[in-house]
């Protein structure tokens, strides 16, 4: 399941399963694509997971940045 955050006013561009589950999280803009199954269950696990494995992009910065490092004074 992909999903990608859109522009504002945009809306839920998803199926049926996966814009139940959308609007259901409060979710206003995003688009979705379903790749392989097409069955709705598999579909809807699909989604809880995406939206589970999400990060907080700030956070995600500061992971990958690491500890701030103290300059080197010759």
């Amino acid at each position: 399941m992909l999903l990608k955050p859109a522009a504002p006013g945009t809306g839920v561009i998803a199926g049926g399963a996966v814009r139940a589950v959308v609007e259901s999280a409060g979710i206003q803009d995003v688009l979705t694509k379903s790749l392989g199954t097409t069955n709705p269950h598999n579909v809807v696990k699909a989604t809880f997971d995406g939206l589970q494995r999400l990060k907080d992009p700030a956070a995600e910065l500061r992971r990958r940045k690491g500890p701030p490092t103290e300059s080197i004074d010759a």
